[in-house]
């Protein structure tokens, strides 16, 4: 129960952010899920309230100031503060055409910087105005392709940029806000199963890869392996640690495949 009497918002309601909303609520928080989809943000607060924990969300898109204000203005309300933030919303841009930098249009490029930064900024920007009132704790999810890449499996240039841009985020927030008390630390995840790995998990090149490249794992790992250190972060245990980005990715950037 490290989380006891806290106050956790999630940004994302499937994969890794449900996981980590139920593994807060477990540990004794009160959470406020934001997505873009009611449904998901219902089927997880029901589950998590089905299991004794109280929780609330709300849909909102995360790439649009005004909806995440608003967002973030019924998170504080509900819960009566704010003391950590899992920022985990974003996504691939494979849709938009990422890929190798010289075959990636511009368009391509900004959608999949929008869909991954803007949702961490404007949820940060939110938070970091509730804690600079009494400090708190900041998690946010980055990926492991930003420092290790995978050329001939994921040549998605654009979202690892994004990823990178989102480490050096939390270094400069973290030693800006550290004397408010404020902890800003990310984590950086090797695949996960998760919605957005589907593609990758059908791929039999891909699941023979990560059960070589993540040997501690054997394979894939699963979002609650991410929510447990995050559920860390956020907690008093972790009340001396800012500015850290740690991977948690099976063994993924010690491992030659």
């Amino acid at each position: 129960m490290r989380l006891t009497d806290k106050t956790v918002v999630v940004t994302g309601a499937s994969g890794i952010a449900a996981a980590g909303a139920r593994r807060a609520a477990r540990e004794g928080a009160r959470v406020f899920v934001v997505s873009l989809e009611e449904s998901d943000c219902r089927l997880l607060v029901d589950e998590i309230e089905s299991e004794g924990g109280t929780a609330a969300g709300c849909a909102a898109d995360l790439t649009d100031e005004q909806a995440t204000s608003g967002a973030f203005a019924e998170a504080v309300d509900f819960l009566g503060g704010l003391d950590g933030l899992f920022a985990v919303a974003g996504g691939s841009g494979r849709r938009f055409g990422d890929g190798p930098a010289h075959e990636m249009s511009l368009d391509a490029w900004q959608k999949t910087f929008a869909i991954n930064t803007h949702p961490m900024f404007l949820a940060t920007h939110h938070a970091l105005r509730v804690m600079k009132e009494r400090g708190g704790s900041i998690v946010v999810v980055g990926s492991v392709l930003a420092s290790s890449p995978v050329p001939s499996l994921f040549p998605t240039h654009a979202y690892a940029a994004a990823k990178g841009a989102a480490n050096a985020y939390v270094t400069t927030l973290a030693a800006y806000y550290a004397k408010q008390g404020i902890r800003v630390n990310g984590i950086t995840p090797g695949l996960v199963t998760t919605p957005m790995s589907a593609r990758a998990a059908s791929d039999a090149d891909t699941v023979e890869y990560a059960r070589r490249k993540q040997p501690l794992a054997a394979g894939f790992l699963e979002p609650e392996d991410i929510a447990a250190a995050a559920v860390f972060l956020l907690s008093e245990d972790a009340a001396r640690i800012t500015g850290q980005v740690i991977a948690v990715d099976g063994g993924w950037s010690v491992t030659e495949a």
